[in-house]
């Protein structure tokens, strides 16, 4: 598994092109992101109110004695504070709201792209890393809307108003409070440089960290098969080792910036209350009041600053995930779906014209093949691992593009078709049988709602399976579990000819997969391949020779070449490719 590399920058603090696509996704939210603005503004306001109501009680009431006048600007004091407990309660909400609907749009979106990529993609793409990217990388754009931009807009219009009512109270004591300022803001650029480079570093261990967890749980039987389990186990510790000691490192600069920022806001507070006593003792310029005040706002304004870095960082791993995000859905690998041929019906007829395929340039799998399937007919395709049966039926239903050449469906070529209508002509039964973690009804219909329980019981008995679903608890409503685990092999695969049945497809293509299971349950299998096949074009991958020797025609495949083409008497009477590799069958089963 290749590690994903941290691309950290130091250049700009915000990438304003992204921010402006990201915000693209807001717009039809606009009304809400307008009354959010507002409320911060609002908040921004509100917030350096309190500590000038303080002063007045203080240094105007108190002294004449004017109870009175304390409280009802006491009352003033009560009823501004729940204003701004509401409108703080509202901003809170409102972020999260609006954070949280653009994302379940930009993840749909990220999804939906992700399921119209070629397969090519996910062939050399590690699913641990598409699941970051749409779940982990997309939550932290919540962030970007929640805390990020509205925080930090919020914050410095705080710092706004505050030094304002700071100014208009006593200027020269606001200069001596603001005077230990520019270490503050030295500091915060310090932490900041240094907790984005940490973030990025986070962000791309926990990616590490999906995609090994992801895989290995998904090939366990492999690991525990080999007995790899400590040598992989080791591998585990050292990627985990690597996410432990990048969040390490971001605890590090938290633990060091935020007691050395308590530190300057000390000072900032020491030196105010010197600065204002002395007045005080001097020539009675500053009231009592004035002094507390302005502690007040010294805790008002080193909050704010304390806090840009956090929403600075946030907004800068926002642009990190939306980078990778983006660069996932400008990924143009998706299958062209120009056609706009989608007859209701069609009759069967394929044929492969010339055609060359490469998964990698130039590295053909697939070299001049060209063959003719007519209506209703059988055809086997045979040949060693690698000889690019399994490539031919991909490209049946374009999973793939080809390189060169054309394939032809009843004699319009397969570009010419709606991507949709051409594959719900064609069914595919394939040898490793993927079953979701639900009910078998769900596994059969893929939650078609056009699929009735009549039809699915009517395909089940065709195909043979019927009683073995009754049998199970809950019957169709029996859940298979992840890849359908609780099921056995051939079940898992008479499944899957039910869920090709009940699509009634006019093309049939079968990786015919009996090797694994009891004879009882092989017989089942190709009386539910039979089933399956009657009335349909079929094209077969035979594992076991024995089985098509009814076929129509038989296709012999060696590195990517058709050998030999015929049928089976035909190619045996020849000697050539397929009677070598039937008489090594005959003679394994004649050993066993």
């Amino acid at each position: 598994m290749e590690k994903e590399k941290a691309k950290v920058k130091s250049g700009n603090v915000v990438d304003f092109k992204v921010l402006k696509r990201l915000f693209q996704y807001a717009k039809p939210y606009i009304k809400q992101f307008y009354l959010l603005v507002f409320l911060t503004i609002f908040l921004a306001i509100l917030t350096p109110i309190r500590p000038i109501l303080v002063q007045k009680a203080i240094d105007e009431y108190v002294p004449n004695g004017d109870y009175d006048g304390l409280v009802l600007m006491i009352t003033i004091l009560i009823g501004h504070l729940i204003i701004l407990a509401v409108v703080q309660y509202s901003h809170t909400y409102l972020s999260g709201w609006v954070g949280q609907t653009i994302i379940k749009d930009i993840r749909t979106k990220l999804f939906n792209h992700l399921i119209r990529l070629k397969l090519k993609f996910f062939d050399k793409t590690p699913i641990g890393r598409l699941v970051t990217r749409n779940v982990s990388d997309i939550e932290t754009l919540s962030n970007v809307f929640s805390e990020g931009i509205a925080a930090l807009i919020g914050d410095l219009l705080q710092l706004v108003f505050l030094m304002g009512f700071m100014f208009y109270l006593d200027w020269k004591l606001t200069l001596v409070s603001l005077s230990t300022l520019p270490l503050l803001i030295f500091s915060t650029y310090v932490f900041k440089e240094k907790i984005k480079v940490t973030f990025n570093e986070v962000r791309n261990a926990v990616s590490n960290l999906n995609s090994f967890v992801q895989e290995h749980v998904t090939g366990m039987n492999i690991v525990q098969i080999f007995n790899a389990e400590k040598r992989e186990m080791d591998k585990f510790k050292e990627i985990n080792r690597e996410h432990e000691k990048a969040h390490i490192r971001s605890v590090l600069y938290y633990s060091i910036y935020f007691p050395v920022a308590e530190i300057i806001q000390a000072i900032a507070i020491g030196m105010a209350v010197w600065y204002g006593a002395r007045e005080i003792l001097v020539d009675a310029s500053v009231g009592p009041g004035v002094i507390i005040a302005f502690i007040m706002y010294i805790q008002m304004f080193f909050r704010p600053i304390r806090m840009i870095a956090d929403r600075f960082n946030t907004l800068q791993m926002g642009i990190v995930s939306s980078n990778r995000i983006f660069d996932l859905l400008d990924n143009d690998e998706h299958m062209a779906d120009e056609g706009e041929y989608a007859p209701a019906e069609i009759k069967g007829e394929v044929e492969f014209k010339n055609v060359w395929f490469a998964y990698n340039e130039e590295e053909y799998v697939l070299k001049d093949i060209s063959f003719k399937v007519k209506e209703g007919e059988t055809i086997a395709l045979v040949g060693a691992t690698g000889a690019g049966k399994s490539s031919v039926i991909n490209l049946l239903s374009r999973f793939y593009e080809i390189n060169k050449g054309d394939i032809l469906v009843d004699g319009a070529n397969l570009k010419e078709y709606d991507l949709g209508a051409l594959r719900s002509h064609i069914g595919v039964v394939q040898q490793d049988v993927f079953l979701y973690s639900d009910t078998i009804r769900h596994n059969i219909t893929l939650g078609n709602p056009d699929i009735t329980d009549d039809k699915i019981a009517a395909a089940a008995d065709l195909v043979g399976v019927k009683k073995i679903i009754d049998r199970l608890p809950n019957g169709y409503d029996y859940n298979v579990m992840e890849r359908g685990s609780t099921l056995s092999v051939g079940q898992r695969q008479l499944i899957s000819f039910v869920r090709a049945m009940v699509y009634d497809p006019k093309i049939i293509v079968l990786d015919e997969a009996t090797s694994s299971v009891d004879t009882e349950t092989e017989e089942l299998i190709q009386g539910a391949i039979e089933v399956l096949m009657k009335g349909r074009t079929s094209i077969v991958i035979a594992h076991r020779l024995s089985t098509i020797q009814g076929a129509d025609k038989i296709i012999v495949l060696d590195k990517g070449e058709i050998k030999e083409v015929g049928t089976h008497q035909e190619l045996l009477d020849k000697d050539g490719f397929y009677s070598k590799l039937y008489n090594m069958q005959y003679k394994e089963v004649a050993a066993i």
